[in-house]
């Protein structure tokens, strides 16, 4: 029986999880923005997942702000989440959320944001709700959020200048 075991990304993990970002969205562009978000300081959490020593799964918590009034108070933003297609539906993903907000919070995080789909992510207590009132470019259904603690409820997302250089 093989055994799947979630750690801390290090250097030696980028092709690996470059391949990961690759094969799960088919395309190079979530790639792209792990490596920026990565060389720009961004990352606050970073794990990978590994079957028999091969990188199967990604996740990436980067460091947003919510700007309100003339406060900024530090968030994250959950982006990437990545799982090679052959093992989705395994509970890899869900695996790394959980790991990855246990390490949020160890760190004394509070607010997390994701953009993604309300049926997966509202599994793991992302609500639309908790998000409605950030203003954002990304508002809608899809922009949900999680706090563990004292958070704003409102204010302006910004995200790490590697999300602004992926919608130009």
């Amino acid at each position: 029986m093989s055994m799947m075991s979630i750690r801390a990304a290090t250097p030696r993990d980028r092709e690996a999880i470059r391949l990961v970002e690759e094969h799960a969205f088919g395309q190079q562009t979530e790639a792209g923005l792990v490596d920026a978000l990565v060389t720009g300081g961004d990352a606050v959490v970073e794990l990978v997942a590994e079957e028999d020593g091969q990188a199967v799964g990604h996740i990436l918590f980067s460091r947003l702000f919510v700007q309100n009034g003339g406060n900024s108070f530090a968030a994250v933003a959950l982006a990437p989440l990545a799982v090679e297609p052959s093992f989705h539906g395994s509970g890899i993903g869900g695996a790394l959320i959980r790991e990855g907000h246990i390490r949020l919070r160890d760190a004394g995080e509070t607010l997390a944001v994701v953009l993604g789909d309300p049926a997966y992510y509202g599994r793991f207590g992302y609500s639309h709700a908790r998000a409605e009132k950030f203003e954002s470019e990304y508002q809608g259904e899809a922009l949900q959020a999680l706090a563990w603690g004292d958070a704003p409820e409102a204010g302006r997302l910004v995200y790490a200048s590697a999300f602004t250089a992926l919608a130009a």
